[in-house]
């Protein structure tokens, strides 16, 4: 998070010019994807900042996001909700009841995103003839400096999180059913095509009386994803796949699978692989502390060619 103000302010100096590039910009943000945009074509009334979990989308979903309403000179952080195609969930009840709409604060209509919910309202004071400008709360006035603008959206992150999590962990939700799909998808495919991936490469499947083990190999604590071994040595190696959990929850599992692998297997040496879609510096400063633990990116690509009969 140290450090986003910046960034922040170099959205704002942008959206009041006509430069549409967004190479610049960072992609994730501690756990989440990061998206911006200041137009397509042409400059946007507008622009944004999103923050989303990887089973959302900016146009189908609910994530937290700037909104820089330009001929106001208003920046809004907000309960963002999708515009473009409805989603079958949305922010909590207390949250859609308790938090005014864009539209409802501004007391009119507005351009765009007037149904989502707002967080924190920003002023923005330009200096005359410059760029410079200062950002102060719009309710009481005062300073919105580099410390409290992180830390306004700091806590909407964290809160985000946690609706998010609790959602993936309905069962009956939507979007876990779709994470569960695509994770079961991954597994599977790892599986299918070990020999020719980089942890096939490494470690071995298990393999008992001519049958696979190690796929959801069962524990007291629950199911290992994969366990595997060691090409080399023979050790148990622990492979996780990072669902949509936060690093601290993926560390924390594959450290309890590992010392159950040690005290039932009797494997001091055994270690964890993480398979995770993005790496971030909460994964990277837990994994400092856990040095038996390495981490394995994925990413997945699609082709589409012309049938012909």
């Amino acid at each position: 998070m140290d450090g986003f103000a910046k960034t922040l302010r170099d959205f704002i100096v942008q959206a009041n010019s006509t430069e549409l590039k967004t190479a610049i910009y960072p992609r994730t943000l501690a756990d989440f994807r990061m998206q911006v945009s200041f137009g397509m074509g042409s400059p946007a009334r507008v622009p944004w900042i999103a923050f989303t979990t990887p089973e959302m989308k900016v146009s189908k979903g609910f994530y937290p996001v700037y909104l820089y309403y330009k001929d106001r000179q208003t920046l809004i952080l907000a309960y963002g909700v999708s515009e473009t195609e409805a989603y079958a969930e949305a922010w909590p009840v207390e949250i859609q009841n308790e938090a005014n709409t864009i539209e409802a604060f501004f007391g009119e209509k507005v351009p765009r995103y007037g149904d989502s919910f707002v967080f924190k309202v920003y002023q923005l004071q330009f200096a005359k003839h410059s760029d410079s400008f200062a950002i102060v709360y719009a309710k009481s006035g005062e300073l919105a400096g580099d410390k409290e603008l992180e830390s306004d959206l700091q806590t909407l992150l964290e809160y985000y999180g946690k609706v998010a999590s609790l959602k993936i962990r309905d069962e009956k939700s939507p979007t876990s059913q779709g994470l569960f799909y695509m994770e079961k998808q991954l597994e599977d495919f790892l599986i299918h095509n070990w020999d020719n991936t980089e942890l096939g490469k490494r470690f071995d499947l298990i393999v008992e009386d001519g049958e696979l083990m190690s796929q959801q190999y069962k524990t007291d604590i629950g199911p290992i994803d994969i366990l595997a071994k060691d090409k080399k040595t023979g050790s148990h190696v622990v492979i996780e796949l990072k669902r949509n959990q936060t690093s601290d929850d993926t560390v924390g599992q594959a450290t309890r699978y590992m010392g159950w692998i040690k005290a039932n297997k009797g494997d001091d040496n055994v270690k964890a692989v993480i398979v995770a879609g993005s790496y971030d510096k909460r994964l990277d400063y837990a994994l400092r502390m856990v040095p038996n633990i390495e981490v394995f990116l994925y990413e997945i690509s699609f082709k589409l060619k012309d049938f012909s009969q």
